[in-house]
């Protein structure tokens, strides 16, 4: 969508304080001005601009426009994991913008172009595997992270974060692994925007969740020039806040085959109108930085949005995409992410696709494996080897190996 018909949309949007209270999830079958869907050219052609443009309008703000990548591999590995991958870092430079430094992971001996995960790290990249040379990021770092002194990254945090993406058990299975630490783009900080994301919107018209995902778009556009990785098998992946990253991502981008936002809860795979763990207060007051202004008009009346985060769901429609959690993970509201995932089932259906394979959410440790997956294990917020296998599990079957 160009900026033109995003502003020339955004002008018939009202004001929130105009917009009807909606206490049910609406309707993703029925557009903006009432128009009922009933087909997918209707679909194609008027609904789905009119909700990536709605959710951009009202939620996450407006995502940059694309910056020209240039990509240089600095460092590559043949026998990084015992000789069973070769690890490469690259620069990946944008005009306009600044540096994204990726590390990137593809398996050796594997024949034809392999599919790829991509998403954000929390940690750095020199924190998930065991390697000396990997880069230490130069920005803002996490004050509670591993090794992290003085919000600077240290030697004490390599390896850190290893058992968290698992990067050897994915590659056992054939895929490849794209990640970069998502302070590259914009640092997860109320007070101060990073100098990336200040170049790419010196209007800040985007909140830092749709920046980050504009980063994961810039990551797919080197992604997809590489004979070594298959680019109709991109799989955006993240935890917590950046699962919200993921999913905000594939809608937004088609380039993503996949998506799987692991317990991304308010603002990314539960209702906004749910009543359980996390509100829609609570997070703009939290974090005001990830969504727009715009967003924060509707704290106290999160029912006067006329969108809900099936509407996103419903983007990534017919593609796959799988929302999994923790029993544990209330604040999350687990239960009301299945809801979510019900109320975009009947897009799916209109494409011709299946969508949810239950009916009603499974229970713990079964994954249910439709288009539209959902999971729930034991425990905590955490992202593990377990849910690793999960996912890989749920991308063999949408996307073959």
């Amino acid at each position: 969508m160009t900026a033109l018909s995003l502003t020339l949309l955004a002008a018939m949007f009202p004001e929130p304080a105009k917009l009807p209270l909606i206490k049910e999830l609406p309707d993703p079958l029925v557009a903006f001005d009432g128009t009922k869907i009933t087909t997918a050219e209707q679909w194609h052609s008027k609904r789905r601009p009119e909700l990536r443009a709605l959710f951009q309008h009202y939620m996450y703000g407006e995502l940059p426009a694309p910056s020209k990548v240039t990509a240089q591999v600095v460092r590559s590995d043949p026998k990084a994991l015992e000789g069973k991958a070769t690890l490469h870092e690259i620069t990946l430079t944008l005009t306009p913008g600044g540096a994204l430094h990726l590390l990137l992971v593809v398996p050796n001996g594997v024949k034809g172009p392999v599919p790829t995960f991509v998403g954000l790290n929390f940690e750095g990249n020199h924190a998930l595997l065991d390697d000396p040379k990997i880069r230490l990021p130069e920005v803002w770092m996490y004050p509670n992270r591993k090794g992290v002194v003085n919000n600077k990254a240290t030697d004490a945090g390599r390896g850190t974060a290893k058992e968290v993406w698992a990067i050897d058990q994915t590659i056992a299975r054939g895929y490849a692994v794209a990640t970069l630490y998502n302070g590259d783009i914009d640092p997860d900080r109320k007070e101060e925007r990073g100098p990336l994301k200040k170049a790419i919107d010196p209007d800040n018209k985007a909140g830092t969740i749709a920046a980050w995902a504009w980063g994961l778009h810039r990551v797919v556009d080197y992604l997809v020039t590489r004979d070594d990785l298959d680019a109709k098998r991109i799989i955006a992946v993240g935890h917590s806040r950046l699962g919200k990253t993921a999913l905000l991502a594939g809608a937004m981008d088609d380039r993503i085959a996949l998506a799987i936002p692991h317990q991304a809860g308010c603002g990314g795979t539960a209702p906004s109108r749910g009543t359980v763990g996390e509100s829609v207060e609570r997070i703009n007051t939290s974090f005001p930085h990830w969504f727009n202004d715009t967003f924060k008009k509707f704290n106290k009346e999160p029912q006067r949005l006329p969108f809900d985060q099936h509407g996103l769901a419903a983007l990534m429609a017919p593609r796959p995409v799988l929302f999994s959690n923790a029993t544990e993970d209330t604040w999350a509201n687990p239960e009301g992410q299945f809801d979510v995932l019900q109320a975009a089932d009947p897009v799916y259906r209109l494409l011709g696709v299946d969508g949810l394979a239950d009916r009603k959410r499974p229970e713990e440790g079964r994954l249910s494996a439709g288009r539209l997956g959902y999971y729930i294990r034991p425990g905590k917020h955490s992202m593990t080897r377990s849910d690793w296998k999960i996912f890989l599990d749920f991308a063999d079957k949408h996307l073959g190996k």
